[in-house]
């Protein structure tokens, strides 16, 4: 099971920092908006990689963060993923151009119009409902979600 870290990143005009995936071959995320982030390097913390993929992806380097919560992904498609989903509202630095795709401040009121996983409409509505530290398991064959529970209680998909 990888490892990985995701972090929305917030400002004060009630949008999240989203990057539309489509530079990257063989990309799972091809064709979707997601958060920024990426997988654990040999030896590195889970804080470590969230500070090291937001400045690789954004060149902004983080100043305040917080654990909001771990999401577990199976699937029959890709590996199983273990991620660490942070936000983040201060940061030092100026927007770069990514080479993994499009970087885009978009409003939380409109992330869910875009193309996004299934299971991340669910972290999404947990983060702007400001939900304490959360468990979210997530199944999937290929794209479509087929299972979710959160803190150990079933979800309707």
């Amino acid at each position: 099971m990888k490892i990985t870290t995701l972090c929305y990143i917030e400002n004060e005009n009630d949008e999240y920092l989203m990057l539309y995936r489509n530079k990257k071959d063989n990309d799972p995320n091809a064709g979707k908006w997601i958060g920024i982030g990426g997988g654990l390097d040999s030896g590195e913390t889970p804080q470590d990689c969230l500070l090291r993929e937001v400045y690789e992806e954004t060149g902004l380097k983080l100043l305040s963060w917080e654990l909001r919560g771990e999401i577990i992904f199976c699937s029959d498609k890709w590996e199983d993923e273990k991620m660490l989903l942070y936000t983040a509202n201060k940061w030092s630095g100026d927007l770069t151009t990514c080479d993994e795709g499009d970087l885009a401040w978009v409003k939380k009121s409109e992330v869910e119009s875009l193309p996004i996983w299934e299971g991340d409409k669910i972290f999404l509505r947990l983060l702007l409902k400001n939900t304490p530290f959360f468990q979210l398991n997530l199944s999937y064959k290929g794209e479509k979600l087929i299972q979710a529970s959160l803190n150990g209680e079933e979800l309707a998909v």
